[in-house]
């Protein structure tokens, strides 16, 4: 059975933007991931579709990868998304953060072409031999268009060295054993679909992939320890208090939810990059009042060691 570099709770920083200028605001970027480490977060992973990374010129994406393994300061284990149209881009982004200290990295299939299993293939080992570090496959077909079935996701770690990792998105909780025993447990699955994360841990999920920490840390780190203790009532019961909120950001778009409800608890990290638009103003009270319910309600008894931090 493998060893994964990474577990638990695995939180997804967006990135902050000035107010005033619109440019990457590096200051309240450190202070975010600090504030997600402090709160207890077994991972960070910077620079995924939350992150708004495909709307980072060069030199910001570098300079929020190295902010963001900075703050961390190897407190916790690091994933960074390299993920980029070209393979060419997506390498150099792969070396960047193994530079920077990162301890795996994540690869989503290019987007807009279809491309072949050949070409897939080449594209992840290309980037797995430029960085040589654990790399995580990002399966998302809602965002990507591209399906990456267990069977084709277990036929490509086997043939390229250090694909360790799956973040499995689909929603399909089955695929998370079906990867599992194809690959003999040699593959290590992370749950990217933030309503399914129960069910997915009692899949045999070794992490879940999440903003959502972002706002309520305590009850996502409470849900993942009443799950790793075998607590079947403790866990049914903070899901279902998390849930309207999870569904919420889901379908609101990540970026642009986590943004506003970052503004209402005062810890404002300014607006979504364009295309994307702030969260409309009564969307933003409906995630007001899931906040503040959150807020209202006490947590199960025994809450995980370590998650104190900011209020969720």
């Amino acid at each position: 059975m493998a060893t994964p570099p990474l577990k638990g709770i695995v939180s997804y920083p967006v990135t902050p933007f000035s107010s005033a200028t619109g440019e990457v605001d590096l200051p309240a970027l450190h202070r975010l991931t600090d504030e997600l480490v402090t709160a207890g977060s077994h991972a960070v992973a910077p620079l995924g579709s939350t992150g708004e990374s495909a709307y980072l010129r060069e030199g910001e994406w570098d300079a929020v990868c190295r902010t963001t393994l900075q703050a961390v300061a190897g407190r916790v284990p690091t994933l960074v998304g390299v993920s980029h149209w070209s393979t060419e881009e997506t390498v150099r982004r792969a070396r960047v953060a193994a530079r920077g200290g990162a301890t795996a990295i994540m690869v989503l299939p290019q987007m807009y072409w279809k491309l072949t299993t050949a070409e897939l293939e080449q594209h992840f080992a290309a980037v797995a031999a430029a960085a040589d570090l654990p790399v995580m496959l990002y399966n998302n077909p809602g965002t990507t268009g591209v399906d990456l079935r267990p069977e084709t996701v277990v036929a490509l770690a086997r043939r390229i060295p250090g694909l360790t990792m799956v973040k499995e998105s689909s929603g399909d909780v089955s695929r998370f054993r079906d990867i599992l025993e194809m690959s003999d447990g040699e593959l290590s699955v992370y749950n990217g679909n933030n309503p399914v994360a129960l069910e997915a841990f009692r899949a045999g999920a070794v992490g879940w992939c999440t903003a959502a920490p972002c706002l309520v840390p305590r009850w996502c780190l409470e849900l993942h320890a009443a799950a790793l203790r075998g607590e079947e009532d403790r866990a049914d019961a903070v899901l279902e208090e998390l849930l309207p909120f999870l569904r919420f950001i889901v379908g609101h778009g990540l970026p642009r939810a986590v943004k506003a409800g970052l503004e209402i608890q005062g810890r404002g990290v300014g607006l979504p990059r364009a295309p994307l638009l702030p969260l409309p103003a009564e969307e933003t009270e409906q995630l007001r009042e899931l906040l503040e319910r959150l807020a209202s309600r006490p947590l199960p008894e025994n809450t995980f060691a370590g998650t104190a931090g900011p209020a969720s």
